[in-house]
């Protein structure tokens, strides 16, 4: 098979499909990879590992995309992307459909059978692939969060861990799973006050066994998410439906009502967000402010430390990848229940009900197309 890596293309993304030895991994097993000039030089990774590593390089995405019969990219195509896409091309990626419609309908134009990495599930259970990116993003929401509480960038001037003499500012992190856990162990690294919020009571209970009194863990509803909003100076967004959109938890009256010079820093906003008020924003321009609420609402926040993430992603997504050019993509999903969850849209089909139901399309089970 011909696997293609083409340069990422969204405003400050500097991660990359493949690294020097995941490109290994599928050359010695005899397919033939072709990357992007400079797709990864961002990072300190040279066309020349690249090329030792068993790859070509092409200049131009272009021609990529003409030739490889599968796309490795990080981020969701953009519409120049989606447009060089054809008809019974794998495009293997992170999509997030549920919150946009646009590139749906150029999925389902394209004829390609596209792969999101955020919906392939795992054997013990969880998102492996959306794993490692969540825990890059709910630590940077910490780091974000208590960078944007300064008075020079919108806050209230506010020290995260306080000094001694002076109290140490309030994180409300709202959902414990793979972010909100990320984003806890740093907030309390801080020595922040730090409330979570979940509906798993078994979930609550792990975190309070680990961390005692140095949090509050509070039943996730309506009435709990309100106080502690209104109590806090940082508030973290990590809530995932997986493949749908992210549920508007926290409700534009509750953010009228916030501290001046508050920070809210949402983690679903890839979902769609899940503030009211909420808006993607990008590493140029990371934030925006709503009733004197910082908003920090960056679509790609791993894309920062995008060395990190670059292979901590490629940990995860490498398996698949091989997976995929050694059977094709049919035998490959028919083969592994886990990746075939995966399949989001293919030959013009919306094959994931969240998807299908968030956006209005008919569901097509992804069985009926693996015949």
């Amino acid at each position: 098979m011909i696997v293609g890596v083409p340069k990422e293309i969204k405003n400050h993304e500097y991660r990359v499909g493949l690294t020097p030895p995941s490109v290994r991994e599928l050359s010695s097993r005899g397919h033939q990879v072709l990357v992007q000039k400079n797709a990864g030089a961002e990072i300190g990774l040279s066309d020349e590992q690249y090329v030792a590593a068993g790859a070509s390089i092409v200049d131009d995405a272009k021609e990529i995309f003409a030739r490889a019969d599968m796309i490795v990219k990080v981020k969701e195509p953009q519409p120049v992307e989606c447009a060089m896409l054809r008809d019974g091309q794998i495009l293997y990626t992170y999509l997030h459909l549920a919150p946009d419609p646009d590139q749906t309908a150029a999925l389902v134009k394209s004829g390609a059978i596209c792969i999101a990495y955020e919906t392939i599930t795992g054997a013990g259970g969880g998102l492996p692939l959306l794993a490692p990116m969540s825990e890059v993003a709910g630590r940077m929401a910490i780091q974000a969060g208590a960078a944007h509480l300064e008075k020079s960038k919108g806050g209230m001037g506010l020290l995260l861990g306080g000094v001694p003499g002076v109290a140490a500012g309030h994180v409300v992190i709202i959902g414990a799973g793979v972010v909100g856990t990320n984003a806890l162990q740093m907030a309390v690294g801080t020595g922040a006050r730090v409330t979570v919020l979940d509906k798993s009571i078994d979930r609550l209970r792990q975190l309070d066994l680990v961390f005692g009194n140095r949090i509050s863990t509070q039943y996730s509803n309506a009435q709990s998410i309100e106080e502690a909003v209104l109590s806090a100076d940082l508030v973290i967004g990590g809530v995932l439906v997986p493949g749908a959109a992210a549920p508007k938890l926290v409700t534009r009256a509750m953010i009228s009502k916030m501290k001046a010079g508050a920070v809210v820093v949402d983690v679903a906003i890839d979902q769609g967000g899940c503030f009211e008020t909420s808006h993607a924003t990008t590493h140029a321009d990371p934030t925006y402010i709503v009733d004197g609420v910082v908003h920090y609402c960056v679509a790609n926040m791993p894309g920062a430390v995008a060395r990190t993430s670059t292979f901590a992603l490629n940990n995860a997504t490498i398996g698949h990848a091989v997976a995929l050019a050694e059977k094709g993509w049919k035998k490959a999903l028919a083969d592994d229940a886990h990746l075939k969850n995966g399949l989001n849209v293919c030959k013009g089909k919306v094959t994931y009900a969240a998807i299908a139901q968030a956006l209005g399309y008919d569901y097509t089970a992804a069985d009926s197309l693996l015949d």
